[in-house]
């Protein structure tokens, strides 16, 4: 059966969106009552919530759904095509900008919507990477990107290059905390204490000392009491620099 390295060992597969023959079959008589691709794949998206990307197979799929795990092949042909709806489904959960308001704003609200869901979902950005992310949801979300770049006034050459330091930059910045995160809640600790456990380390370790100091003397400018608080007030500079940045290199494109 499928496996999450179908896309990878099978070449002539690119994409559930791109295949037609899915799904393959007729509803038989031995088909479970009740069960559809959205609730398969609603499923798929609470277990890799749950329990992460490496742990999730068809068969803990089907024993949650108490249904056995070759009922799951009659509405997806591999384990690779669910993955991808799931992806696709927590795309969904990116809120398009309001309309009433100028494109930097409109450029906050979509990068803050889309790092919410990468830190809600730490499984999506790696899948984010292997896929070509063409349902119909990434496609709606790109088209938002492309909509409120075109409102910055860069020229048309320069475009994708803000879109990449923008989104780029917030698809690192949500899948380092999303698995910051993670790793708290699996230590049994919160940010904080994960957060000063870690620091604690390293602050024991003489080679360290000279990095530490300097790292202190930053966060301390910065301030935050919390981690949350500090990673708020990275992610809020860094996105006023990045929309500092594009005003500069439009008006730098208008005198030339």
């Amino acid at each position: 059966m499928g496996s999450a390295a179908d896309g990878a060992n099978n070449p002539v597969r690119i994409s559930v969106w791109l295949d037609r023959r899915t799904p393959s079959r007729g509803r038989r008589t031995d088909q479970p009552a009740g069960l559809d691709r959205d609730r398969i794949t609603a499923a798929s998206v609470r277990l890799l919530d749950s329990e992460g990307l490496a742990k999730f197979s068809m068969r803990r799929l089907a024993a949650d759904l108490d249904v056995t795990a070759m009922s799951l092949y009659w509405y997806v042909d591999t384990k690779d095509d669910l993955l991808e709806l799931a992806l696709d489904t927590v795309f969904g959960e990116i809120a398009p900008p309001r309309e009433d308001t100028g494109w930097r704003e409109r450029l906050r609200e979509l990068a803050t919507s889309y790092r919410q869901m990468l830190v809600a979902h730490p499984w999506a950005s790696a899948l984010a990477g292997n896929f070509l992310n063409i349902g119909p949801h990434s496609m709606l979300f790109s088209y938002a990107v492309q909509d409120v770049v075109r409102a910055t006034g860069l020229p048309l050459e320069h475009q994708t290059g803000a879109t990449s330091a923008v989104f780029q930059f917030v698809y690192g910045f949500g899948t380092i905390e999303g698995h910051f995160l993670q790793r708290s809640a699996q230590a049994g600790l919160s940010q904080d204490a994960y957060f000063q456990q870690a620091m604690s380390t390293i602050r024991s370790r003489p080679e360290h000392q000279h990095i530490v100091q300097s790292s202190e003397a930053a966060m301390e400018a910065r301030g935050g009491d919390t981690v949350e608080e500090m990673r708020e007030r990275d992610f809020t500079f860094a996105l006023d620099l990045l929309v500092a940045g594009i005003e500069a290199m439009r008006e730098r494109a208008v005198r030339q």
